[in-house]
This record gives C-alpha cells, structure tokens and sequence, in this order.
C-alpha cells in the first residue's frame, strides 16, 4: 500500500447522508475512506454507499458485489461467520451495504474502510471492497467484509454514505493513496 494523503473530512451531526462530490480525480489510483463512530438515529439500520458516474446523477451505478460477516454475541451465547448473501448485488443499482444493523444506542456505533480502485480509468470497471466493524442492535460485535465492482467504464467523480433509514453522526475521510 502506498502512502495515504488526506484529502477532506466530513465531520456531520444528524445528517441524512455525506455526499463527497469533489476531490475524486485522477491525481490517485486508489481512494480510501475511513469511517469512525458512525452512529444511526435509528435502530438496526444498515450502512451504505452509492457513487454517480462523471456528470451523472442519482447515486444509481450498477454494482455487483459479494459479502461475509463474523460475529460474536455479546452474552457469549453465539459466534460464527457466514456468507451473507442478503448484501449481494447481481448488477443492482442500490446502495450497497458494508455494515448490516448497526445499533442506534451510546456504546453502539460502526468503523472501518472503503476503499475505491482507479476510479477516473475510462477502460475498466471500478473494483471496491470495505472492512467495517459494528456493535449491532442485537447485542452483538459484527466484523463485515464486502468486495465488488461498479460496472461502468465511465470515471467515477462522486460517492455517497448513509444509512438505510434515518440520519446520522460521524466522521468520514477521504484520502488518496499513492
């Protein structure tokens, strides 16, 4: 990996989504986002991201992808990890999930990394993938791994961040990665 710079922060009370619309450019091959204590205003809500296609719109690019979790119960009552096919997309346009019911409580929260590969490449599809870790609304730490694509060959200039349902706090930064 090279070396992170650190292009914008995103600090938000109560937002319904951040919206990065600048700063995504050819000037790095590879766009990482770091997410930390973002917390729903509503119970068991899953995060997600979207991005739009130079001069698109919408938030509505095709994206297939690939999920897993690991988990542990906070009562110690079950652990395991599983294929979690309810966060696949087949070329779907909808926000794709990288962290599943996150918990709206004080010590409830998720963290983690997206990460965005050439996206100003005009030849080749987008690839992505994300590690988050989460307290969930069931009493339960989740660590989620998601991996996929955007199938477009178009640049991609803007991407998106909320949760299913509902607004928001947290801090995402945005940094190139020579």
């Amino acid at each position: 990996m090279g070396i992170p710079t650190l292009i914008s922060t995103a600090t938000e009370t109560n937002a319904a989504s951040i919206d990065i619309t600048s700063g995504i450019d050819s000037t790095y091959d590879e766009y990482m986002f770091v997410f930390t204590d973002l917390g729903p205003a509503t119970d068991a809500q899953p995060f997600r991201f979207q991005v739009n296609a130079a001069s698109q719109s919408g938030f509505n690019e095709v994206i297939t992808s690939t999920a897993f979790y690991s988990y542990h119960n906070e009562n110690n009552a079950a652990q395991g990890i599983a294929y979690h096919d309810s966060q696949d997309q087949a070329n779907g346009t909808s926000y794709q999930t990288i962290a599943a019911g996150v918990g709206n409580g004080s010590f409830e929260s998720c963290a983690g990394i997206l990460h965005l590969f050439s996206p100003s490449n005009t030849t080749f599809v987008k690839h992505f993938y994300s590690r988050m870790s989460s307290y969930e609304s069931a009493a339960r730490s989740w660590e989620e791994y998601v991996a996929g694509y955007i199938n477009t060959t178009s640049a991609i200039d803007e991407i998106s961040f909320k949760f299913a349902s509902g607004n928001f706090d947290g801090v995402i930064q945005m940094y190139g990665i020579s």
